[in-house]
């Protein structure tokens, strides 16, 4: 799992450490903001908010863009639990913004460049040091996951009797409501990709729980394992649920989402897996 996608739980919330340094760049930028502002008497704490507001807003409408045809509501578009986000187009968005503001009201200049600069800094060196102190190409873990039988497999155990295909794992409970959402975009995904194999590790749940979710929620999945003390789950640094692991056809790790997941943010998950 890549570092920024790693997930820790606090209470019932779930976040990424990716959101985290992302709130905390808006804090430093905040800061940097008002403190070179009250000096020159001019507040730019509106402007940074703004300028996150319409990076958010451009790189959620770039991500539609991308992926329209998976979208079927206009609620859908709005919905941006599935995280379906182009970073490119909000940076490019919130830059024209702050490009704008600087050339309009030359009295913030100062306060908010040295804001936006410092945040954008305080970003790239926190997220620098987390990829290159994280490991890379993480492979498959060991962890035993147990089937609906009762015997116990390893991940690559599974990809092996599956001829080596790319592999999506989804890690999940079914007391979980973005996991519960996401299960029939998932089973779909199953049916109409033969190309893919698609594995669900229920996290902590007993065999009767899975047995009766399963029945209630009418659904027809393959590949269906239990991790009883959410070993596996650990390992791999997901400390929420859902989260979804990409494993290429080698068994590396190439892509991570935490949080639901939807259809546009699934087909573009499986799109590195084209060759």
């Amino acid at each position: 799992m890549s570092a920024l996608e790693r997930s820790i739980a606090i209470g019932p919330l779930g976040l990424s450490l990716g959101q985290l340094l992302l709130m905390a760049s808006l804090v430093v930028a905040l800061g940097v903001g008002a403190w070179l502002g009250r000096r020159r008497h001019v507040s730019v704490s509106d402007s940074v908010f703004t300028a996150l507001l319409m990076g958010l807003v451009g790189a959620r409408l770039g991500f539609i863009a991308l992926y329209w045809q998976n979208y079927d509501t206009l609620w859908s578009w709005l919905d941006i639990r599935d995280r379906g986000f182009e970073p490119l187009a909000g940076l490019a968005i919130a830059a024209i913004y702050l490009a704008w503001r600087l050339w309009r009201f030359p009295v913030e200049r100062l306060a908010l460049a040295s804001a936006a600069v410092s945040g954008v800094a305080a970003w790239s060196l926190a997220a620098g040091m987390l990829v290159v102190t994280a490991p890379q190409a993480a492979g498959m873990p060991s962890t035993p996951l147990t089937s609906m039988n009762g015997t116990q497999h390893p991940l690559s155990n599974i990809r092996e009797a599956t001829h080596r295909q790319p592999m999506v794992v989804n890690l999940w409970a079914s007391w979980c409501p973005p996991c519960r959402r996401e299960m029939p975009v998932l089973e779909q995904a199953q049916q109409e990709r033969d190309d893919v194999t698609f594995v669900f590790i229920n996290q902590g749940e007993s065999l009767d729980t899975l047995k009766h979710f399963m029945q209630q929620e009418s659904l027809a999945l393959d590949n269906v394992f239990r991790d009883p003390h959410m070993a596996f789950g650990q390992e791999v640094g997901a400390m929420a649920m859902p989260t979804t692991l990409y494993y290429d056809a080698t068994g590396t790790l190439i892509d991570t989402h935490f949080g639901e997941l939807p259809r546009a943010t699934l087909a573009r998950s499986l799109e590195r897996f084209e060759p």
